[in-house]
């Protein structure tokens, strides 16, 4: 059976060759000397860290051609690691904030997400994420930038620095966006403890909580989770890279099958994190010796949770 992955940034997926490839069709210059010193830096003391680099690489997306050709080179790789479905998340706040139109944003990675299925054997689905460190209003903003483009979107996320920037005052445009007809996703409890999960479910009303690690501290949110079948999607390397688990052993992902939890294993930002999804299973399987069964069940989660109509989550079902 394939995968669905369903927690994926697509500016997360920028390889260091092809950043210093993009840098030098755009004339621009990185602030690292090669592709080694730049592999050099991915060891992440924080949050932070990480994105300092993640936004100097995003620096050289300027043209719908870059973007495209990022969005290709993920869905061919994403392929190989088993992926059947992707619902890709793109942060479209940081691109038009260094004066990329949304439009130029929208109409590469669209261009490359309509050939996914010929091209790679990959359906594939857009959600923009909103970044919580900046304002209700600038989403909204940016909300408005991304319909007016005329892109199909399947739905949207709130994603970046988790503590202390509550969800709560992006309620409307959640709401908002359930009325046009969109999904609705947020990451939660990776950083932040369960009470950002329940934040997440109660204003928010999320289909979905990307990460939810944290959710395993408080017996009565993982009745919930568990009940009512929310998604997490868990990304294991990702969260050893950022030290949200302090190694492998320590990811709770064992403690949320045992549960019952609808989780899935996902890459997160797979060139910085040291892995795409296929990397991510194969270090989860050897780390907690997880059987067949198991993976299997990670599999059946991942196209349960993903947005797909009815009748083709029951078609991949079928085919596992």
């Amino acid at each position: 059976m394939g995968f669905a992955e369903l927690h994926l940034h697509l500016e997360g997926t920028l390889e260091p060759e092809l950043a210093f490839e993009l840098a030098e069709r755009n004339q621009l210059t990185l602030p690292w000397r090669d592709v080694d010193d730049l592999r050099s830096r991915f060891d992440y003391g924080c949050l932070q860290d990480f994105l300092d680099i993640y936004y100097a690489n995003m620096a050289v997306l300027r043209t719908e051609a870059d973007f495209a050709e990022l969005t290709d080179a993920y869905l061919a790789r994403a392929a190989r690691a088993g992926v059947v479905r992707a619902e890709v998340f793109l942060d479209l706040q940081a691109h038009t904030a260094r004066g990329v139109p949304a439009e130029v944003v929208l109409a590469g990675v669209s261009d490359a997400l309509s050939r996914s299925e010929v091209d790679h054997g990959v359906s594939s689905g857009l959600i923009v994420t909103f970044l919580r460190h900046l304002s209700a209003d600038d989403a909204e903003c940016a909300y408005d930038q991304a319909l007016a483009t005329g892109v199909e979107l399947l739905g949207i996320g709130l994603c970046s620095s988790e503590v202390g920037f509550p969800a709560a005052p992006f309620a409307p445009l959640w709401q908002r966006a359930r009325a046009d007809g969109l999904h609705t996703v947020a990451h939660a409890g990776e950083e932040g403890g369960p009470d950002y999960v329940w934040e997440a479910l109660r204003e928010l009303k999320v289909e979905r909580v990307d990460h939810g690690i944290r959710a395993v501290e408080d017996p009565s949110l993982v009745a919930h989770l568990a009940e009512q079948r929310i998604p997490l999607t868990s990304c294991p390397l990702s969260n050893v890279r950022l030290k949200a688990v302090p190694h492998l052993a320590a990811h709770p992902l064992p403690a949320m099958l045992d549960a019952g939890l609808l989780v899935t294993v996902n890459s997160d930002d797979p060139a910085y994190f040291g892995g795409y999804l296929d990397d991510n299973l194969v270090a989860v399987r050897d780390q907690f010796g997880l059987r067949q069964d198991q993976l299997d069940t990670l599999a059946c989660n991942s196209i349960e949770a993903s947005f797909l109509p009815a009748a083709e989550k029951a078609r991949l079902l079928a085919v596992g």
